[in-house]
C-alpha cells in the first residue's frame, strides 16, 4: 500500500506542477476546445482567473513533490479537480482518463489522511 500511496502523490503532484506551470509557460501546445469549452477557456484567459488557477496548481504540486503538508496540498487542489471533473464531464467529454486518474489518486491519499480532515466531519455541539 505504501508504494501506492507514493505513486499517487508522485503522479498527482507531477500532474498539478507540469499542467500549472504550462499555463505561465505553455510548452504543452493545446488548441482552444470547440464550442462551449471554447469559450469557458476563453473567459479563464481573457480575466486572468486561470493564472490562479495554476498558482494553486504550482503550490499543490509542490507540495504533495516534496511530501510536506499534503493535507494540505489535498484541500488546495480539492476544488481544482472538482473544476477539472466538471468541464471534462459536462464541457469537453472527449478524455476522462486524466481526471478520472487524478481523482482515484485524490481519494486514496484523502482515505490514507483522513485523521487529518476529521475535524471537518465533527458536528458541532452547542
Amino acid at each position: 500500500m505504501k508504494i501506492v500511496l507514493l505513486l499517487a502523490r508522485i503522479v498527482m503532484g507531477l500532474m498539478f506542477l507540469v499542467f500549472g506551470l504550462n499555463i505561465f509557460l505553455h510548452f504543452i501546445p493545446t488548441p482552444p476546445p470547440p464550442g462551449l469549452a471554447g469559450q469557458y477557456f476563453g473567459a479563464l484567459f481573457l480575466s486572468h482567473y486561470i493564472h490562479f488557477v495554476g498558482i494553486i496548481q504550482i503550490i499543490g504540486g509542490l507540495l504533495l513533490l516534496t511530501n510536506r503538508y499534503v493535507p494540505l496540498a489535498l484541500t488546495l487542489l480539492g476544488p481544482v479537480i472538482v473544476n477539472i471533473l466538471l468541464f471534462h464531464t459536462l464541457l469537453f467529454p472527449h478524455n476522462l482518463a486524466p481526471p478520472t486518474l487524478v481523482t482515484i489518486c485524490w481519494f486514496l491519499l484523502f482515505f490514507h489522511l483522513r485523521e487529518h480532515f476529521a475535524g471537518i466531519f465533527t458536528p458541532k455541539t452547542s
